[in-house]
């Protein structure tokens, strides 16, 4: 892969941007689509599901409030999710942006079921061959995000979409914090588990030029969760005492200090994390070597009774 992917990626969506602003419907919502609920919300905006007046197709509609949101950020948000869109494993897009009174808005495939958050159990995670189907899809959407000179840097249960039962068909969604490889990110706005140790440095004050490991890390934290309903720390910071644990194993090898959820895994499973998560970047295993450990148990035989 050319490492100028990145810049050409940036340059082919400021030119989409450009091209987008240009061609900007303006309208309100309720002259074309009624609202029938809403689907989420989040920090930046929220998700409602809406119906084609005329045609009777639903749609997510996800609308963010011009106050507080740069048009530039919509922009860009959508224009990503746009050139995405063309794979099984991304939500797919209706090319439709416009602006209202309030918001910026744009449309896209209705997940009237669920996301994957929500068949997490608690202490359990999910069932492992529905772990294995979503992680094979989930791999094909991140390289093919990789591919198009793109890091997702979003990867958790919530922005992957559930369509059809045991995960037979999954899709990743929002698209706002998708950056081009290279990007130089000065800071991090909150460390939760899934931010790789590099970002959450704070001698690194120039900024990080961001990578697709960062993919392949936040992907680790992910498969733990699917095997064993756990974060596997709750700060990638040393001070949390279940991170400084993983890095001891990291160094040295040494498994005894690990909570005892890790030793639900196999000794495959524990070979793929490690890689994936690997404390130095350039050593870190990319997303498609998790493939090869599709045919190995990734949980032990009694790993139910490790609970009690």
């Amino acid at each position: 892969m050319s490492l100028n992917n990145g810049l050409e990626a940036a340059n082919m969506l400021e030119e989409m941007m450009k091209i987008t602003a240009q061609n900007l419907v303006k309208m309100e919502v309720s002259q074309h689509y009624e609202i029938i609920k809403e689907l989420g919300k989040g920090k930046y905006g929220h998700v409602t599901l809406v119906m084609h007046r005329q045609r009777g197709t639903p749609m997510a509609l996800k609308l963010l409030p011009k106050e507080s949101t740069k048009q530039q950020n919509f922009l860009y948000e959508y224009c990503v999710a746009l050139v995405l869109s063309g794979h099984p494993n991304i939500i797919g897009m209706f090319g439709i942006a416009f602006e209202s009174e309030e918001h910026y808005g744009f449309l896209y495939e209705a997940a009237l079921q669920r996301d994957l958050i929500s068949i997490i159990k608690p202490r359990e995670g999910i069932l492992e061959p529905a772990a294995k189907l979503c992680t094979k899809q989930l791999v094909n959407a991140l390289e093919f995000i990789h591919h198009k000179g793109l890091v997702y840097r979003d990867v958790k249960p919530e922005n992957i979409l559930i369509f059809g039962r045991d995960c037979q068909n999954i899709k990743l969604t929002d698209f706002g914090l998708t950056r081009p490889r290279g990007t130089v990110l000065k800071l991090v706005s909150g460390i939760i588990p899934y931010t790789a140790p590099e970002l959450s440095n704070t001698q690194n004050c120039e900024g990080v030029p961001i990578d697709f490991t960062l993919d392949a890390w936040a992907l680790g934290v992910l498969l733990f969760c699917l095997m064993t309903g756990y974060f596997p720390w709750e700060k990638t910071v040393p001070s949390d005492p279940f991170f400084e644990d993983f890095i001891v194993w990291q160094k040295t090898g040494i498994t005894e200090g690990l909570s005892y959820h890790w030793k639900k895994l196999t000794t495959e499973a524990m070979d793929m994390l490690s890689k994936l998560m690997s404390l130095n970047p350039s050593e870190r295993s990319p997303v498609n070597k998790v493939l090869r450990y599709l045919d190995y148990p990734w949980r032990v035989a009694n790993w139910r009774a490790l609970e009690k």
